[in-house]
């Protein structure tokens, strides 16, 4: 390998199996003067299978300030590795402020490429992969939650998200409530020997965890299908037709509701039509 340029490497490490290692970044972690990493006994894990021993400096959200202080005068003149957990750095991991900073100084930095879960997860879950939306961990709270569905809705993508175990349940109650009973994929263990992709509609994979057949512990990765288009994409005399007939049946917005499981046209197109409909009634 050619010298070094001295700088910050932000370096993807295994995210389960250690083998997936690239050669390029073990020939780097061997050569730098320090290592930054989130959690020092993970790190070390994967250091000591390698037989590399490094001084290690833990980095978290919450620290991140007094890292970048701390490491300031180390920046320009010496070779120093950013790793996380697992996968790739700053994806849903901390590291952001730091690459910033090395580069609003313009000192050197550059990125040694390898595993993350999104690839994987996208390549095994069965959906189309063309097109896709990376939403990072889902929120803890209901609203936050609700707010993250109606933006998948809106870019009807395939989407995918990290969550832990013991949210995945009320994350996928909340997509049914909201009408979006789609086709699923939760990955697990990824690259591992217990490695689990388990695939179904949002109603067939809540059913297993009521009835225990998935182990909540750890943390997942959700690929979630884009939106289906049901039998009309358009507003078209015949939707028309339709909702004028419910109109006299049902109210304003139960007839919305309808139409848009019907048809999958937004609600908001559906209620202007629906409501020049009543007002010509």
């Amino acid at each position: 390998m050619n010298e070094l340029k001295k700088g910050l490497y932000i370096i993807s490490t295994p995210i389960g199996n250690l083998d997936d290692i690239s050669l390029r970044a073990k020939k780097i972690l061997q050569k730098v003067d320090f290592i930054i990493v989130e959690n020092p006994k993970h790190a070390l894990k994967l250091l000591n299978k390698l037989g590399i021993k490094k001084k290690l400096l833990s980095l978290h959200d919450y620290n991140e300030v007094s890292l970048i202080k701390k490491i300031n005068k180390y920046q320009n003149n010496s070779l120093i590795a950013l790793i996380s957990d697992s996968g790739s750095p700053l994806i849903s991991d901390p590291g952001f402020n730091l690459v910033k900073d090395y580069i609003d100084k313009k000192f050197f930095v550059t990125s040694v490429p390898g595993p993350s879960s999104i690839i994987p997860s996208l390549q095994l879950s069965g959906l189309a992969v063309n097109n896709f939306i990376f939403f990072g961990f889902v929120p803890k709270n209901q609203g936050p939650i609700i707010s993250l569905i109606k933006r998948v809705e809106e870019f009807n993508l395939t989407s995918v998200f990290y969550i832990s175990g013991n949210r995945l349940q009320k994350f996928l109650e909340l997509l049914l409530k909201n009408s979006m009973n789609r086709k699923i994929a939760i990955c697990k263990e990824l690259t591992k020997i217990n490695e689990k992709i388990i695939r179904g509609n949002v109603d067939v994979i809540i059913n297993k965890i009521l009835n225990n057949e998935i182990n909540l512990r750890g943390e997942f990765t959700i690929v979630v299908d884009n939106k289906k288009l049901g039998i009309k994409k358009i507003l078209d005399e015949s939707v028309k037709r339709q909702a004028n007939k419910l109109l006299k049946k049902y109210t304003l917005t139960e007839t919305v509701e309808i139409v848009h499981k019907l048809t999958n046209i937004s609600k908001k197109d559906i209620y202007s039509m629906a409501l020049k409909l009543k007002k010509n009634d």
